[in-house]
């Protein structure tokens, strides 16, 4: 037992030890722990170091004997380093006019565990936050609650810390208004699951400058040469920022996102990602995920990576969409082409309600120029890209595939476009 007459210090340095351990003074140096613990800890193995260094709490047996008489057992709890997961949400307000089209929806913060949860996100506890500060409530009754539905590897902390995809609730338990993927939970009953509905999601962004705002790659103060050699360019005259794509499209594969590829597209500048094909639940937190981390990995490079449907509204350039296509079990069999025209005849129905949804801002991107059709107008066609719906030209040849919606903006929420191809395609309504 430690006695009032040594110091702590000097009874740990003597009767700390893991059972018949082996000290590895040079491991032991690499660990982020008081000097007073570092100085007697010992691991029996590399494998226990190991343990510790990836967060894995390390338990020494503290024992002191005088003579033959073995003393009291003392368990000391070393914790090295825990896991961290990052809690992530949206605050709604993505191009809204209290934030402009610079500013993202993104929000997050991190919490530390002592010990890795995985990749479950029934795991994970509710937390909450000041929503009086993101817009999400008044400040007499601020609390918002977020709850974890999707758990990834965090691709930039590496492991196991994680990213904590969360829906956000207000206090009363209901959900947030700014939780469009309740509602997307709420339409995906069994007929809708039988159908098997994969989405994919062609998410466009531009990238900034940081401190001026001009378009990364441009020149100061005036334009770069007219679009036709930027889209899939390469080479330092035609490909604006591919670094901050290139590491954007290796961090979602390491944190495992179904990202399908990426391109630079029409505008210097401008580049694109896909998410897909996924489910309905999933193309959302994935899209929001991969959002999270395009911002997060700007901070690293310096650029903003921006949503806005029309960053340059003057000139011959191009918007920022978020096209989507979108198939159901029907329409990916043979015959299914049938059930294609009669989803493209539904959608020419709802435009008004889909378009009032599909992004802010997107009525300066829809002018019938640049590859879209005019806002207030749909048509449907085959290899048309000045169409509303694209019906690719190797899906017509098959007779079966699916349809891609071209409406969307880039800053569109992608819960509330799944949600609304599969109510007017799926419940007829």
């Amino acid at each position: 037992m430690w006695s009032r007459g040594a110091s702590m210090e000097s009874w740990m340095k003597r009767s700390l030890f893991v059972n018949a351990g082996r000290r590895c003074r040079t491991c032991l140096q690499k660990l982020e722990i008081p000097r007073i613990i570092r100085s007697c800890l010992s691991f029996k193995n590399h494998d226990t170091m190991a343990l510790a260094l990836r967060g894995v709490s390390a338990n020494a047996q503290v024992r002191r004997s005088t003579g033959a008489r073995a003393g009291r057992a003392l368990t000391v709890r070393v914790q090295a380093y825990g896991m961290k997961a990052e809690y992530v949400w949206a605050d709604g307000n993505e191009g809204r006019p209290e934030k402009g089209m610079i500013f993202n929806e993104m929000r997050s913060k991190t919490k530390v565990f002592d010990e890795p949860l995985g990749l479950d996100a029934s795991l994970y506890p509710d937390w909450s936050f000041d929503g009086s500060s993101t817009g999400q409530a008044a400040g007499n009754n601020s609390d918002c609650i977020l709850r974890p539905v999707r758990v990834i590897k965090d691709p930039i902390r590496g492991d196991p810390h994680v990213l904590v995809m969360c829906e956000v609730f207000a206090p009363d338990g209901t959900p947030h208004p700014t939780n469009t993927r309740s509602k997307l939970r709420d339409i995906i009953d069994d007929k809708v699951l039988a159908e098997d509905c994969w989405y994919g999601l062609e998410q466009e962004y531009t990238m900034l400058q940081k401190t001026t705002g001009q378009i990364y790659g441009w020149p100061a103060g005036g334009f770069p040469a007219p679009q036709g050699p930027f889209y899939c360019g390469v080479g330092a005259e035609s490909a604006f920022g591919r670094p901050l794509a290139e590491a954007h499209m290796e961090a979602c594969m390491k944190a495992g996102l179904k990202i399908s590829g990426i391109n630079a597209e029409v505008m210097p500048g401008q580049w694109e990602y896909q998410i897909g094909p996924v489910g309905p639940l999933e193309l959302g937190d994935e899209v929001m995920l991969s959002r999270w981390l395009l911002h997060r990995l700007g901070e690293d490079f310096g650029i903003v990576a921006t949503f806005n449907p029309k960053p340059v509204r003057t000139g011959d350039w191009n918007g920022t969409g978020a096209h989507t296509n979108f198939s159901t079990k029907s329409m990916r069999e043979p015959g299914g082409m049938k059930i294609i025209h009669e989803a493209v005849d539904k959608l020419s129905k709802t435009h008004i309600e889909h378009i009032s949804q599909y992004g802010l801002g997107n009525e300066a991107r829809l002018t019938g120029k640049h590859e879209t059709c005019d806002i207030n107008t749909f048509k449907h066609g085959v290899a048309d890209r000045g169409s509303s719906i694209r019906i690719p030209l190797p899906v017509m040849l098959k007779g079966y595939g699916y349809l891609e919606d071209r409406r969307p903006a880039a800053n569109v929420d992608p819960y509330t476009v799944a949600r609304l191809l599969i109510k007017t395609i799926l419940k007829g309504n």
